[in-house]
């Protein structure tokens, strides 16, 4: 799916995508799950894996990726305070990239609607949908526009370039 669309949309509310996470980051949340679920302790391999992803987002030509974030990826303490503050910065980095547009849904910001899970949109033509227990594929036109209008009013909520970086910033000098 991710190798053969042209636009990739993504909402996350509570961590950092994968393809921007550095790798202490991924790590934190590869043995997390791993603890939960009771599964191969095979960080290392995982981790990996995922920055090998990573190239995607330095190739040039169509691939253009809409990421949009709550404010609370940047600030829930899901890995230690060293680790947080490089991938915050690892997240100013990334609102630079021509291939990622980057942003940032600021607390006590009016929402327009709620940001009850993470999806990922795929051109318009599939959504998944990431659970605790599995990852749900909604191909139904009816489902794929409910999803992209509740991502349109988030990402027009969302701070973005300069503002971005700003609150960015600003919650990675909280994890002093």
């Amino acid at each position: 799916m991710e190798e053969s669309a042209t636009i990739i949309r993504s909402f996350e509310s509570c961590w950092v995508p994968g393809l921007l996470q550095t790798a202490e980051y991924a790590a934190a949340r590869f043995r997390e799950h791993a603890g939960l679920f009771d599964s191969p302790r095979d960080t290392q391999e995982a981790v990996a894996e995922r920055l090998e992803r990573q190239k995607a987002l330095y190739e040039p030509g169509r691939r253009q990726r809409h990421m949009v974030v709550s404010e609370s990826v940047l600030r829930y303490g899901l890995a230690p305070a060293p680790v947080m503050r490089a991938q915050l910065d690892r997240l100013v980095s990334a609102t630079t990239l021509p291939t990622v547009r980057l942003g940032i849904v600021p607390h006590g910001k009016r929402l327009p609607v709620s940001p009850a899970h993470n999806f990922c949109i795929f051109d318009d033509q599939l959504v998944t949908v990431e659970i605790a227990s599995a990852e749900l594929r909604l191909g139904q036109p009816e489902e794929v526009s409910l999803y992209r209008r509740v991502f349109d009013a988030l990402a027009t909520s969302a701070l973005y370039d300069a503002a971005a970086r700003r609150l960015i910033i600003a919650a990675a000098e909280s994890w002093a």
